[in-house]
């Protein structure tokens, strides 16, 4: 059996069962660094997430937390956001979701002077806490611990009161007909009150998140709007988006400045 094979019965093995790295040496008969070398491609595809000492399918049922997350499609999500951070306009106000994708877009801005970032992600509001230059708005509501993002009628006021140039969306999922899926009523709410605010839309989601739909509280965009995804999206996968007359779609090529 070649590596590419081996790897796509690995992912299967996965999809059945959570496994540890001993458990897949011992049933691929290789040895535990090259099984640690099959996950790292495999987490890169978002095929499946990292845990402790193995492996577990990427799509489970549960809610992955922030961490993991953090580890699955992180070269597609480096090159989503870099694409995007080149959307920032000098001088903008920008919102900025929660979520690990976005998180890469507000790593892309450290740098950046003569603009102002809203968000409700505590992994944004870490990034660039020390960027003296980058204007720093914290939405205020209840922190949900496991997406490390805020919530609520305190987050939904705030953003009442202002506008903003554009907002950079995550999704659990992302349809072409239904719009955004997420875990908790909440999180649908505070979405729709971004669309609300923002004169541009851009949804970052890597191939993984496209037509997901193990989330089922929804936020429909009915309005022009941009899918930034990347380069290991499907033809399949970016039909329905294509064909839209709201969706333009953005690849981002991996590797690209």
């Amino acid at each position: 059996m070649n590596a590419s094979g081996r790897r796509s019965r690995i992912a299967e093995t996965l999809e059945a069962r959570p496994a540890t790295v001993e458990e897949l040496a011992d049933e691929f008969a290789v040895s535990p660094s090259t099984i640690r070398r099959d996950l790292d491609r495999l987490v890169a595809s978002g095929r499946i997430l990292r845990t402790y000492g193995g492996a577990a399918p990427a799509g489970s049922g549960r809610e992955q937390s922030l961490r993991e997350r953090e580890m699955v499609a992180g070269e597609a999500k480096q090159a989503i956001g870099r694409h995007a951070a080149s959307l920032v306009a000098p001088g903008s106000v920008n919102i900025l979701d929660a979520g690990t994708t976005v998180g890469m877009l507000a790593r892309c801005l450290c740098s950046r002077s003569d603009i102002t970032v809203i968000t409700n992600g505590m992994t944004t509001a870490r990034t660039l806490e020390h960027a003296e230059d980058v204007e720093l708005v914290i939405l205020g509501g209840r922190l949900r611990h496991i997406s490390s993002g805020t919530v609520g009628p305190l987050a939904e006021a705030a953003l009442s009161t202002l506008t903003a140039d554009a907002a950079f969306l995550g999704a659990d999922g992302v349809s072409a007909e239904r719009g955004l899926s997420e875990q908790t009523d909440q999180q649908a709410s505070l979405k729709r009150a971004m669309i609300r605010a923002a004169a541009e839309l851009y949804v970052l989601a890597d191939s993984s998140k496209l037509a997901a739909s193990s989330a089922h509280w929804w936020t429909p965009i009915e309005r022009p709007w941009t899918l930034i995804t990347d380069a290991s999206a499907s033809e399949r996968q970016l039909e329905p988006f294509r064909a839209s007359p709201y969706v333009t779609v953005v690849v981002a090529e991996q590797g690209a400045a």
